[in-house]
Protein backbone atom coordinates (compact mmCIF):
# COMPACT_ATOMS: atom_id res chain seq x y z
CA UNK A 1 0.00 0.00 0.00
CA UNK A 2 1.63 3.25 -1.05
CA UNK A 3 1.92 6.47 1.37
CA UNK A 4 -0.87 7.82 -0.89
CA UNK A 5 -3.69 5.57 -0.69
CA UNK A 6 -3.10 4.65 2.67
CA UNK A 7 -5.91 5.83 4.91
CA UNK A 8 -5.45 8.87 7.07
CA UNK A 9 -5.43 7.95 10.93
CA UNK A 10 -8.69 8.96 12.71
CA UNK A 11 -8.17 12.18 15.41
CA UNK A 12 -9.52 11.41 18.72
CA UNK A 13 -11.48 13.83 20.51
CA UNK A 14 -8.65 14.92 22.94
CA UNK A 15 -6.15 15.14 19.37
CA UNK A 16 -8.74 16.97 17.36
CA UNK A 17 -9.31 19.25 20.36
CA UNK A 18 -5.59 20.52 20.76
CA UNK A 19 -5.32 20.70 17.08
CA UNK A 20 -7.64 23.27 16.93
CA UNK A 21 -6.82 25.06 20.02
CA UNK A 22 -2.84 25.51 18.16
CA UNK A 23 -4.54 26.68 15.31
CA UNK A 24 -6.47 28.94 17.65
CA UNK A 25 -3.09 30.41 19.29
CA UNK A 26 -1.07 30.78 15.81
CA UNK A 27 -4.25 32.25 14.48
CA UNK A 28 -4.52 35.19 17.82
CA UNK A 29 -0.66 35.45 17.47
CA UNK A 30 -0.78 36.42 13.99
CA UNK A 31 -3.65 38.25 13.76
CA UNK A 32 -4.61 39.25 17.28
CA UNK A 33 -7.99 38.93 19.39
CA UNK A 34 -10.32 40.94 17.84
CA UNK A 35 -8.44 40.07 14.54
CA UNK A 36 -8.89 36.20 15.15
CA UNK A 37 -11.60 34.51 13.29
CA UNK A 38 -13.21 30.83 13.80
CA UNK A 39 -13.13 30.69 10.01
CA UNK A 40 -9.36 31.08 9.72
CA UNK A 41 -8.98 28.85 12.73
CA UNK A 42 -10.34 26.31 11.20
CA UNK A 43 -8.49 26.26 7.75
CA UNK A 44 -5.89 26.43 9.99
CA UNK A 45 -6.58 23.38 11.76
CA UNK A 46 -7.44 21.61 8.07
CA UNK A 47 -11.14 20.94 9.42
CA UNK A 48 -14.59 22.27 9.08
CA UNK A 49 -15.49 25.42 10.62
CA UNK A 50 -18.61 22.98 11.65
CA UNK A 51 -16.44 20.62 13.88
CA UNK A 52 -14.75 23.66 15.65
CA UNK A 53 -17.99 24.53 16.65
CA UNK A 54 -18.52 20.58 17.93
CA UNK A 55 -15.93 21.01 20.48
CA UNK A 56 -16.25 24.57 21.52
CA UNK A 57 -19.36 26.89 22.22
CA UNK A 58 -17.90 29.62 20.12
CA UNK A 59 -15.20 32.28 19.93
CA UNK A 60 -14.97 32.81 23.73
CA UNK A 61 -14.58 29.19 24.57
CA UNK A 62 -12.39 28.32 22.35
CA UNK A 63 -10.27 31.10 23.14
CA UNK A 64 -10.37 30.22 27.19
CA UNK A 65 -9.52 26.91 26.92
CA UNK A 66 -6.55 28.01 24.76
CA UNK A 67 -5.21 30.48 27.28
CA UNK A 68 -5.43 27.94 29.56
CA UNK A 69 -3.68 24.84 27.43
CA UNK A 70 -0.95 27.66 26.85
CA UNK A 71 -0.60 28.63 30.22
CA UNK A 72 -0.64 24.81 31.97
CA UNK A 73 2.20 24.44 28.65
CA UNK A 74 4.71 27.61 29.43
CA UNK A 75 4.50 26.34 33.18
CA UNK A 76 5.88 23.36 32.71
CA UNK A 77 8.54 24.13 30.52
CA UNK A 78 9.50 26.10 33.39
CA UNK A 79 9.77 24.41 36.10
CA UNK A 80 10.73 21.29 33.53
CA UNK A 81 14.68 22.85 34.07
CA UNK A 82 14.46 23.27 37.45
CA UNK A 83 15.78 21.55 40.58
CA UNK A 84 12.91 22.05 42.87
CA UNK A 85 14.83 20.91 45.72
CA UNK A 86 17.34 23.69 46.01
CA UNK A 87 16.78 26.76 48.50
CA UNK A 88 14.04 28.57 47.23
CA UNK A 89 16.09 31.94 46.37
CA UNK A 90 17.95 29.78 43.75
CA UNK A 91 14.58 28.52 42.63
CA UNK A 92 13.49 32.00 41.77
CA UNK A 93 16.45 32.38 40.26
CA UNK A 94 16.43 29.79 38.30
CA UNK A 95 12.41 30.13 37.40
CA UNK A 96 12.98 33.67 35.94
CA UNK A 97 15.53 32.62 33.79
CA UNK A 98 13.42 29.82 32.48
CA UNK A 99 10.62 32.59 31.97
CA UNK A 100 12.80 34.97 30.42
CA UNK A 101 14.25 32.35 27.79
CA UNK A 102 10.66 31.93 26.44
CA UNK A 103 10.25 35.20 25.09
CA UNK A 104 12.74 33.46 22.19
CA UNK A 105 11.86 29.93 22.22
CA UNK A 106 8.25 30.19 22.46
CA UNK A 107 7.34 33.33 21.42
CA UNK A 108 3.87 32.75 19.76
CA UNK A 109 2.59 30.96 22.98
CA UNK A 110 3.24 34.36 24.86
CA UNK A 111 2.11 36.62 22.26
CA UNK A 112 -1.30 35.16 21.70
CA UNK A 113 -1.90 34.15 25.84
CA UNK A 114 -1.25 37.56 26.80
CA UNK A 115 -4.07 38.97 24.09
CA UNK A 116 -6.21 36.35 24.73
CA UNK A 117 -6.00 37.07 28.89
CA UNK A 118 -6.10 40.56 28.20
CA UNK A 119 -9.20 40.45 25.87
CA UNK A 120 -11.20 37.72 26.90
CA UNK A 121 -14.37 38.65 28.83
CA UNK A 122 -16.96 36.95 30.97
CA UNK A 123 -20.68 37.34 30.00
CA UNK A 124 -21.78 40.08 32.59
CA UNK A 125 -18.51 41.78 30.81
CA UNK A 126 -15.90 41.37 33.35
CA UNK A 127 -11.78 40.24 32.89
CA UNK A 128 -11.09 36.76 33.65
CA UNK A 129 -7.14 37.58 33.52
CA UNK A 130 -7.39 36.59 37.07
CA UNK A 131 -9.04 33.47 36.50
CA UNK A 132 -5.94 32.80 34.60
CA UNK A 133 -3.19 33.09 37.22
CA UNK A 134 -5.12 32.00 40.19
CA UNK A 135 -3.26 27.94 39.93
CA UNK A 136 0.10 29.96 39.18
CA UNK A 137 -0.05 32.35 42.41
CA UNK A 138 -1.25 29.14 44.36
CA UNK A 139 1.82 27.47 43.44
CA UNK A 140 3.92 30.34 44.01
CA UNK A 141 2.74 31.10 47.54
CA UNK A 142 3.29 27.15 48.32
CA UNK A 143 7.13 28.30 47.01
CA UNK A 144 7.16 31.15 49.21
CA UNK A 145 6.06 29.74 52.46
CA UNK A 146 8.82 26.73 52.14
CA UNK A 147 11.30 29.43 51.89
CA UNK A 148 9.81 31.48 54.59
CA UNK A 149 9.81 28.00 56.90
CA UNK A 150 13.59 27.52 55.47
CA UNK A 151 14.92 30.30 56.76
CA UNK A 152 15.57 32.12 53.29
CA UNK A 153 12.17 34.35 52.81
CA UNK A 154 10.85 36.88 54.84
CA UNK A 155 7.78 36.42 56.53
CA UNK A 156 5.74 38.32 54.09
CA UNK A 157 2.04 37.72 52.81
CA UNK A 158 2.91 35.15 50.44
CA UNK A 159 0.24 36.38 48.21
CA UNK A 160 1.30 39.73 48.20
CA UNK A 161 5.10 38.37 47.17
CA UNK A 162 3.19 35.81 44.43
CA UNK A 163 0.88 38.52 42.59
CA UNK A 164 4.41 41.17 42.87
CA UNK A 165 6.69 38.20 42.04
CA UNK A 166 3.99 37.52 38.67
CA UNK A 167 3.74 40.97 37.92
CA UNK A 168 7.42 41.55 37.50
CA UNK A 169 7.79 38.01 35.42
CA UNK A 170 4.73 39.91 32.88
CA UNK A 171 6.45 43.09 32.94
CA UNK A 172 9.78 41.26 31.95
CA UNK A 173 8.53 39.43 29.16
CA UNK A 174 6.44 42.51 28.00
CA UNK A 175 9.76 44.25 27.74
CA UNK A 176 11.86 41.29 26.13
CA UNK A 177 9.36 40.99 23.54
CA UNK A 178 9.40 44.31 22.78
CA UNK A 179 13.50 45.11 22.74
CA UNK A 180 14.54 41.73 21.09
CA UNK A 181 18.25 43.32 21.57
CA UNK A 182 17.99 42.87 25.13
CA UNK A 183 20.04 39.56 26.86
CA UNK A 184 16.99 37.78 28.22
CA UNK A 185 19.10 35.83 30.95
CA UNK A 186 20.85 39.17 31.83
CA UNK A 187 17.53 40.84 32.44
CA UNK A 188 16.28 37.28 34.40
CA UNK A 189 19.38 37.32 36.89
CA UNK A 190 19.39 41.41 37.48
CA UNK A 191 15.19 41.04 38.06
CA UNK A 192 16.06 38.66 40.76
CA UNK A 193 18.39 40.05 42.94
CA UNK A 194 15.82 43.12 42.76
CA UNK A 195 12.99 40.64 44.07
CA UNK A 196 15.38 38.88 46.16
CA UNK A 197 16.52 42.22 48.00
CA UNK A 198 12.74 42.71 49.38
CA UNK A 199 11.72 38.86 49.95
CA UNK A 200 14.85 37.55 51.49
CA UNK A 201 15.39 37.15 55.33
Amino acid sequence: MTSASRPRRRLGEDERRRQIMAAALQEVADRGYEGASLTRVAARAGVAKGLVWHYFAGKDDLMGATARAAMEALRADVVAGIDLDRPVPDVIRAALRAAAALVRTRRDELVALNRIVHNLRRAGGEDVAADFYEETHCAQEELFRRGQAEGSLRRLDPRVMAVTYQGAVDTMLAYLEAHPDVDPGAYAAALAEVLLDGMQA
